[in-house]
């Protein structure tokens, strides 16, 4: 198999002048890349009154406190079968021939688009919600341990929500942003966004539901970005920790972001 090609390059400046190194790279795919490495100051973004809850799932990548719903683009799902073709190509070439390295660069450029695409994507919503607001609220999934799930762990690498999330955390220390991820053990789903009542359970195909308290009427995942906002603000505002005691909650993992625990 053919290694990823590196070659660092530094000028030479006069005293006081700060280097200059670039570094020319290429994938597994067979593309080259050239990265400069210069000292830049990022000026950050001018104050706003924006601020957000976000809760992300599986149907809808995320989902705001507005009611706003940004649909999952699934682009393995898109390209899943012409993977799959590729893939079984190169299994049939000879080891160590010129036709098996063709069909593996293949596989390698497939792999390359679907992480492409996702990752453009991934950085217009992001970029979209650091510009637009000044206090970022999301909350804490166990993505590690979801990735286990027998039959949803490929979506669940699809959709990309740690670099999502990472995307946020660097972006928001460049312009001057508050990111504020919520204590994992809050039950943002099953808590009433209107009066505070928290129901003892809440099934997975009840996407609707009725406060028994107040009788508002709920949409499942815009409830929870809505609690979301409203615990991040109470924690960025007071540094404290959110632990309701009415009954005792989950932690944030499948249930909050719609998968079924087997």
């Amino acid at each position: 198999m053919e290694t990823p090609l590196h070659i660092h390059w530094s000028r030479p400046l006069p005293d006081g002048a700060q280097p200059t190194t670039v570094t020319v790279s290429r994938d597994t795919a067979g593309r080259y890349f050239i990265s400069i490495l210069v000292e830049d100051e990022i000026a950050p973004l001018p104050a706003t009154v924006g601020q957000v809850g976000i809760d992300l799932g599986l149907h809808d990548v995320v989902v705001l406190d507005s009611g706003e719903k940004v649909g999952n683009p699934r682009f393995f799902t898109q390209d899943e079968k012409r993977l799959a073709k590729a893939q079984r190509r190169l299994a049939k070439k000879k080891l160590g021939s010129k036709n098996r390295d063709k069909a593996r660069r293949k596989v390698a450029r497939i792999h390359a688009h679907i992480a492409d695409r996702r990752t453009d994507f991934l950085h217009q919503l992001s970029t979209r919600l650091i510009r637009e607001n000044q206090t970022i609220c999301v909350e804490s999934l166990q993505v590690k341990a979801m990735v286990k799930h027998p039959t949803l762990a490929k979506a669940i690498h699809d959709v990309g929500w740690g670099e999502f999330v990472r995307q946020l955390e660097y972006k928001a220390a460049w312009y001057g942003r508050t990111l504020v991820k919520i204590d994992k053990w809050y039950p943002s789903s099953k808590r009433c966004s209107a009066c505070g009542h928290i129901l003892d359970s809440l099934t997975l195909d009840s996407r609707r539901w009725t406060c028994p308290e107040c009788g508002r009427v709920h949409d499942r995942d815009v409830n929870a970005a809505q609690n979301i906002l409203a615990v991040g603000l109470t924690v960025s505002a007071g540094g404290e920790a959110v632990r309701p005691g009415r009954v005792r909650p989950t932690p944030a993992g499948f249930r909050e972001a719609g998968i079924p625990r087997l």
